[in-house]
C-alpha cells in the first residue's frame, strides 16, 4: 500500500487545485458548464460507482453485491473480497458510465473511497482509480466515507449546516456535528466495536443460519427478523456505560451478557453450543432493544449537549 499511498499523495495535491481552478473557471464564465464528477467505493464489500453532477443529481449508478459469498463463510474475508472487488470494478465503472450517458472524458473529476474501511478492499478501489485518473489526466478527490455518509442526506433533502449526525454501521458507530463540508466535530464513538459487528456475532452464537426463518439473512436481519416475535421482557441486559456522562458507545460489555445468558440456557435445556435454542426469539428482542436503548441514550445526550453549547439552534436543529 505505501507505493499507492505516495501515488495517491502526489495526485491528490495536483487533483484538488485542479478540480478547485476548473469549479473557479467554469463559476466565473458567462455560461456555467456542469461539473460531472465519477464515485468509486470499495471501502467492504459492495463495489459501486456512480456519476454525480455538480447540483446532486445521480446520472447513472452500478453496484455487484458481494453479500451472497460471505454469507457462506458467516463474514467478510477481506482477501475474497479483495478478489471480488478486483474482478468486478471495471464493469461496475463501465455500467455507471452507460448508464449515465457519459464518457469519461467529460468527467471533472474522479472521487474514491479512501478511509476508512478494509485495507484490501479500498486498494483495489485506489489502484483503479489511479490508473483511470494518470491515464485520462483528470483530477482525483479523496472520500472520507464516513463523512460521505453523513453529507448523502444532502442530496435528497434541503438540510442546512450544521446539523447532527449519527452514523451506524457493522464497522462503526460515531455521533458528530456536520458543520460543512469536510467539518465535523466528533462528539462520540464506539469504544470497542459497532453494533452491526456485536449483533452478527450475537447471530453466529445463536447459530440463525440454521434456523429455518433465518435462510440467506445476515446475521444483524436474523435478529431484526426473530425480535419480531419475541418477548424482549424475559430477558433484561444492563445497558452499557451508564455511568459515563460523555456520548461515547459500547457494546463489547453486552455482548459478553448475551453469552452468558446463551451459555446459561443452554445449560438448563440440556444442548450443546451450535444447536438453536427454544428461547431464541426473546434472546433476539432483548438484545435488540438493549442496543436500540444505548443509541437512543447517547444520542439524547449528544442533542441536549448541542442545544446547552448552542451548538445547534433550537429553532432548526436536525438530526441525519
Amino acid at each position: 500500500m505505501s507505493s499507492i499511498a505516495k501515488s495517491l499523495l502526489k495526485v491528490v495535491r495536483h487533483g484538488r487545485a485542479a478540480w478547485l481552478r476548473s469549479r473557479s473557471s467554469a463559476c466565473c464564465g458567462e455560461q456555467r458548464l456542469r461539473q460531472l464528477v465519477l464515485g468509486i467505493e470499495t471501502s467492504c464489500d459492495d463495489t459501486g460507482a456512480a456519476v454525480v453532477d455538480d447540483a446532486g443529481n445521480v446520472l447513472g449508478e452500478a453496484l455487484h453485491c458481494q453479500r451472497e459469498v460471505h454469507l457462506q463463510t458467516g463474514g467478510i474475508i477481506p482477501v475474497v473480497a479483495q478478489q471480488l472487488h478486483r474482478e468486478n470494478i471495471e464493469q461496475v465503472v463501465q455500467d455507471a458510465l452507460s448508464a449515465s450517458g457519459v464518457s469519461v472524458p467529460e468527467l471533472a473529476a474522479v472521487a474514491t473511497t479512501v478511509k476508512p474501511g478494509l485495507a484490501l478492499s479500498l486498494e483495489v478501489g485506489l489502484q483503479y482509480s489511479l490508473e483511470l485518473v494518470n491515464r485520462f489526466q483528470k483530477p482525483f478527490i479523496p472520500i472520507h466515507h464516513m463523512e460521505a455518509h453523513a453529507l448523502t442526506v444532502r442530496l435528497t433533502h434541503h438540510v442546512a449546516f450544521p446539523f447532527l449526525v449519527l452514523l451506524l454501521s457493522g464497522g462503526h458507530c460515531l455521533l458528530a456535528v456536520a458543520q460543512g463540508v469536510s467539518d465535523f466535530l466528533l462528539l462520540g464513538k464506539s469504544i470497542d466495536i459497532a453494533p452491526g459487528d456485536m449483533l452478527d456475532k450475537v447471530a453466529r452464537r445463536l447459530s440463525l443460519r440454521k434456523h429455518p426463518e433465518c435462510h440467506g439473512m445476515a446475521g444483524g436481519k436474523a435478529i431484526e427478523h426473530l425480535a419480531q416475535s419475541g418477548n424482549r421482557h424475559q430477558y433484561k441486559f444492563r445497558l452499557p456505560m451508564q455511568q459515563y456522562r460523555n456520548c461515547d458507545f459500547s457494546f463489547c460489555g453486552l455482548q459478553n451478557l448475551v453469552n452468558k445468558a446463551i451459555i446459561e440456557k443452554e445449560k438448563e435445556e440440556g444442548i450443546p453450543e451450535g444447536e438453536i435454542l427454544s428461547c431464541v426469539q426473546d434472546i433476539a428482542a432483548a438484545v435488540q432493544h438493549a442496543v436500540a436503548v444505548h443509541i437512543f441514550q447517547r444520542t439524547y445526550r449528544a442533542m441536549l449537549f448541542c442545544m446547552k453549547n448552542s451548538i445547534l439552534s433550537p429553532k432548526n436543529a436536525a438530526l441525519v
